[in-house]
């Protein structure tokens, strides 16, 4: 299984973007229970399961992100906030 492209992943809408990482989760944790107690025949497919996850819950963010205001964004972060009270 090769690794999919980050752009796969824009085009799709929110609701299919959920039920995509809902599904790569569970394939991901079955996998490595399956590898941890029997091995499996190619474990770098973990580490691209691993990364598909990532980039899906990445563009979901970069979504969320979009939708904040302007003050929400100044605000997102800690460090920012600390740095801004001193």
């Amino acid at each position: 299984m090769a690794l999919k492209k980050y752009s796969d992943f824009t085009n799709l809408n929110d609701e299919t973007l959920a039920k995509d990482i809902a599904e790569a989760r569970a394939n991901y944790h079955s996998s490595k229970f399956d590898h941890t107690i029997k091995g499996l025949a190619n474990p770098t497919e973990l580490r691209h399961m691993r990364r598909e996850v990532a980039m899906m819950e990445t563009e979901v963010r970069k979504r969320e992100m979009a939708k904040m205001s302007a003050d929400q964004l100044e605000k997102r972060s800690k460090i920012r906030y600390r740095r801004r009270s001193k």
